[in-house]
């Protein structure tokens, strides 16, 4: 059973959410505010995390932040703030997902699942592309050995661009690799998650080896040529 940390300062709202995670089969843990959801995290890490955003004194999206410095954890946002610009900023710190309020308790579920789907780890031999490798198998990433922390959407995008390497992907070739196709993506946010590849492959690249493996081709999409 996989066990979901909610994540919101209204305890009417996260009674809703409990409510509709419990009839689906999940255990379900609560916290109030960011600092408690991450004591809960760091307590034990659950299996995907429901954040809201708009919370008093830490809000998701710093939770979020601090979440990344050491965890890969699944997380879905949840918020009234709607704006194309909060749900680009989010992804860019790492969220699987984002689910605006109003939402449909139905569909909170089937985004949950989805996310949980394209966490597990794919039962397959590792890939490699240069100092890169990706063992699927426990879903880990290193670059020259040392190992390189992603996101599940993040490992999913390079795992079909290692795949394909030395080809063109579209942006929704790269979108049904890294969301199975279960929801709309906007070019924009695939264009958000690789550039934050980018970063983090360049950092992880050895000092004296600097590489940037991610071309991007104009009218197309993206090409690995590591």
């Amino acid at each position: 059973m996989a066990e979901i940390l909610v994540v919101d300062d209204d305890p009417h709202l996260r009674e809703v959410v409990r409510y509709a995670l419990d009839r689906a089969g999940f255990a379900v843990r609560e916290a109030a505010d960011g600092r408690a959801a991450l004591e809960a995290v760091a307590a034990r890490e659950p299996d995907l995390v429901v954040l809201d955003v708009l919370m008093p004194e830490m809000d998701g999206l710093e939770v979020l932040r601090e979440l990344r410095r050491g965890s890969r954890v699944p997380v879905v946002i949840l918020s009234s703030r709607g704006e194309e610009v909060d749900r680009v900023l989010g992804l860019e710190l790492g969220a699987d997902d984002y689910v605006p309020k109003p939402f449909s308790p139905r569909e909170l579920v089937s985004r949950v699942r989805a996310v949980l789907r394209r966490s597990a780890p794919a039962p397959a031999g590792p890939l490699e592309a240069g100092p890169i490798r990706l063992d699927r198998a426990a879903f880990r990433c290193t670059v020259a050995g040392a190992e390189l922390r992603l996101t599940p959407t993040e490992f999913r995008l390079l795992a079909a661009l290692v795949e394909a390497r030395g080809q063109a992907l579209d942006r929704r070739r790269l979108a049904l690799a890294a969301y199975e196709g279960r929801h709309f993506v906007s070019d924009r946010t695939i264009d958000s998650h690789i550039r934050n590849l980018r970063e983090k492959l360049r950092a992880a690249a050895p000092a004296d080896a600097p590489f940037d493996p991610i071309t991007t081709v104009h009218g197309v999409g993206y090409r690995l040529d590591a």
